[in-house]
């Protein structure tokens, strides 16, 4: 996708001289610079290596600005002081998440406007362009990725209202697009989970790993960060209690999507002997041993295993959490035990996410008054 952003208007010259110096041994530039941090203490910052005086300059004035975090600064200088805040109060995963969002599709837009001189009308411009987005198949953003997109632009000036002394947030003028969850929600009922399994079967983990998926509704990183200890056959229960990744080649075992994201499932007594199955034939697995050591990447190849014959339609993985909570909904379950079981922090986010879900419970006020009467 290809953004024309606005052309910015003119800096304010600096008082005073710019310290660049030129290397007589290397011919290259370098900056060497004084400046106070947050506590009010001097430091001195030195960069060698640019091949341009105007290099070293360019670099020295963002360097600066970052330090300052005054609001004439570019937009993507203040993205500097923004993620250098945010990285170490979000998980890991959800921070590369962010930068994929804000590189791609924020800072070729936004990048070169001073960010107290954003207004609703270039945030305007920008929805409009994604809004006209196509792919080379002509399909266009999805209304849910949309509203993630706005969602991080408006996460960013909203932080700059806050901690920084932006004037006022210009995306509540502007409006927002997309929507926070889809009109039509692809799931599984138990008969087409059940022709699934009988597909990809003859791989035990596979097995056992998409039924816990299916009657539980574990998020896949809860799943992957399962260990031995967490598995209680005795009482039937399931203890959620971390989550994995695989981040930059590395395993990444971090705390749960949220704080009611840890607790106990329970587990009806068909998916509790199925687990006890898997787990004797593990070789002699330690109690902090992952019962399923693999990445999100070997379920994902398993799905696409599983549907390519065309005998069941294809889901994302996260969709089986989805066909929980559909399933929890069809044997009558409250929206509170669902939100419970699948850890939401909220019972209204159960009812956003899965309202279009509940019978018509409009009609059944109806019909419980005219049988009371």
């Amino acid at each position: 996708m290809h953004y024309s952003p606005y052309s910015t208007p003119a800096r304010l010259e600096r008082k005073r001289k710019m310290p660049v110096y030129k290397d007589k041994e290397t011919g290259k530039w370098y900056v060497k610079c004084y400046y106070t941090d947050w506590k009010g203490e001097k430091h001195q910052r030195k960069k060698r290596g640019f091949e341009k005086q105007s290099e070293a300059k360019e670099w020295e004035r963002n360097f600066l600005e970052t330090q300052q975090a005054d609001l004439s600064m570019l937009f993507e200088n203040f993205i500097q002081v923004y993620n250098e805040d945010i990285r170490h109060r979000i998980r890991e995963h959800t921070f590369i998440q962010k930068q994929y969002i804000i590189n791609k599709k924020l800072l070729p837009f936004f990048g070169k406007l001073p960010v107290s001189q954003i207004t609703p009308a270039h945030v305007r411009k920008w929805q409009n362009e994604l809004l006209s987005y196509h792919d080379a198949e002509g399909r266009p953003y999805s209304e849910t990725y949309l509203k993630t997109i706005n969602n991080q632009l408006a996460a960013i000036l909203n932080y700059a209202v806050r901690y920084y002394n932006l004037k006022e947030n210009p995306c509540r003028k502007a409006g927002s697009i997309g929507k926070s969850h889809a009109d039509e929600m692809n799931f599984w009922t138990v008969e087409e989970f059940k022709t699934f399994l009988s597909i990809i079967e003859d791989k035990p983990q596979s097995k056992a790993g998409f039924m816990i998926l299916y009657y539980t509704g574990l998020r896949i990183g809860e799943l992957l960060a399962l260990e031995v200890c967490d598995i209680d056959l005795a009482n039937k229960t399931i203890n959620v209690n971390k989550s994995y990744q695989r981040i930059n080649n590395r395993d990444v075992i971090s705390p749960p999507k949220t704080p009611k994201s840890t607790r106990i499932v329970t587990i009806p007594d068909f998916l509790a002997d199925e687990l006890r199955t898997y787990m004797q034939q593990l070789y002699k697995p330690h109690k902090h041993d992952r019962i399923f050591p693999y990445t999100k990447y070997f379920f994902e190849h398993e799905m696409i295993r599983g549907t390519k014959s065309g005998a069941v339609k294809k889901i994302r993985l996260h969709d089986l959490r989805h066909s929980h909570a559909s399933l929890l909904i069809e044997l009558g379950c409250t929206p509170l035990a669902i939100a419970d079981r699948l850890g939401h922090e909220k019972v209204e986010t159960t009812l956003n996410t899965y309202s279009h879900l509940f019978p018509n419970k409009r009609q059944e006020v109806a019909e419980s008054l005219q049988k009371y009467f």
